[in-house]
């Protein structure tokens, strides 16, 4: 039987996406053309609560959502959720949710407070093993092959920066091959931050006087073959602080299980990461 400690954070992320859709539906109407001419099946069960359950999945601990939907949602959540379909149906309806989920993220109120410090760095997101790189056809044209500390793999990046505090102010997915010091990425990803980031040697930009000027300093470590440079000591200290986003990473792998390699479509795949990036945000 589920918790009452469970009860409670699936009332309070319900109550969150509930707003969020309502936030999300007036600006759609706002900003829409006019109603279109094709006709769509409306489902029993709302976005709101598509949304929640995606969320709680990844918040629960489960590692299987079949299992989780079939064996844990279908059996003690029909009190809360009265019109939730067979688990065949609402993985078909889950790439509905692709947009909603990532404008959700990005919403401030779930994303980290913007401390002025922050640190920077990537995490792998595998989408097969690789014994099947050569076979997978559902990534084809999507994904990459490209190398990690721990070797090579196919798949996708996430990009987190955190704060001091260990919450995520800000995200992006790419492909592998998109490299750390991209320009477009870290205009993308730094957008509206002001103050000091650390991150790994991969982050040398070459536009570090474009964010200075901006009111955002990129520390790292110099390469081996730079002329070394003066830092201040709060500097040094926190960029020895940077381990602490291998931290979050590790609880996203752990806890929110963010990597997942029997994806069946690319979607499919997005949707979860997101899910985990969002259950985070409700983490005590």
């Amino acid at each position: 039987m589920a918790t009452l400690i469970n009860e409670k954070k699936l009332v309070e992320i319900f109550i969150f996406c509930d707003d969020f859709d309502k936030s999300y539906e007036l600006w759609l109407r706002q900003w829409s053309l006019g109603e279109s001419s094709t006709r769509t099946r409306v489902p029993a069960i709302s976005d709101s609560e598509m949304l929640t359950l995606l969320i709680f999945y990844h918040w629960s601990g489960y590692k299987n959502f079949q299992y989780f939907y079939e064996r844990f949602a279908l059996v003690y959540l029909t009190s809360y959720f009265p019109d939730m379909p067979s688990y065949s149906r609402f993985v078909e309806l889950i790439p509905r949710q692709a947009m909603k989920m990532y404008m959700l993220l990005k919403m401030q109120s779930l994303m980290g407070q913007r401390t002025g410090t922050y640190f920077i760095d990537s995490k792998k997101l595998p989408v097969c093993h690789n014994r099947r790189i050569h076979s997978n056809k559902v990534f084809s044209g999507f994904a990459a092959r490209g190398k990690s500390s721990t070797g090579w793999y196919y798949g996708l990046k996430v990009y987190l920066i955190i704060n001091q505090l260990g919450e995520i102010v800000n995200f992006e997915l790419t492909s592998v091959n998109v490299s750390d010091n991209n320009a477009e990425l870290l205009q993308e990803i730094f957008d509206g931050l002001k103050g000091t980031c650390y991150g790994d040697k991969g982050y040398l930009a070459k536009l570090f006087d474009y964010f200075h000027q901006n009111g955002l300093k990129i520390v790292t470590k110099i390469c081996s073959n730079m002329k070394n440079v003066f830092m201040q000591l709060d500097e040094k200290v926190n960029l020895k602080k940077r381990a602490v986003i291998e931290s979050v990473n590790a609880i996203l792998m752990s806890v929110f299980d963010i990597e997942h390699t029997r994806h069946r479509s690319p979607v499919n795949a997005i949707v979860p990461t997101f899910g985990a990036l969002a259950a985070y945000g409700f983490y005590e």
